[in-house]
């Protein structure tokens, strides 16, 4: 019986809104923050890094560049502070987790798109 609940509980949590996307992909990642009593959405555009879990623990790394620097971010899938996520290019990967991203760049930290 318990199990039965705990199922029917992670079910609800359960986001089907967002669409399906890989390790590779170039995705735009809407959040929700909130500051005092107002509240905006920041995009954050970049590869996604790696992905881990199921279910409601889920969750996704996106790498981009500011100013030069690289930063890393990890997103929980199932959170409501996600407003929407949008796949802007698909890229080719052979590996679920691409961290050897981080010491390239220039030529070599480029993912071949897949068309």
């Amino acid at each position: 019986m318990n199990n039965n609940l705990v199922a029917e509980i992670t079910k609800s949590q359960i986001r089907n809104d967002l669409p399906k996307f890989n390790t590779g992909d170039t995705i735009k990642v809407s959040v929700k923050i909130i500051e005092g009593d107002k509240s905006r959405i920041q995009v954050f555009q970049g590869i996604c890094v790696a992905h881990r879990g199921s279910g409601v623990g889920e969750t996704f790394i996106v790498r981009k560049f500011s100013s030069g620097v690289g930063v890393e971010r990890t997103f929980p899938l199932n959170s409501p502070s996600i407003a929407s996520i949008e796949v802007v290019k698909r890229g080719k990967v052979r590996r679920k987790k691409i961290f050897y991203i981080r010491e390239r760049s220039g030529k070599s930290a480029r993912i071949k798109e897949v068309l």
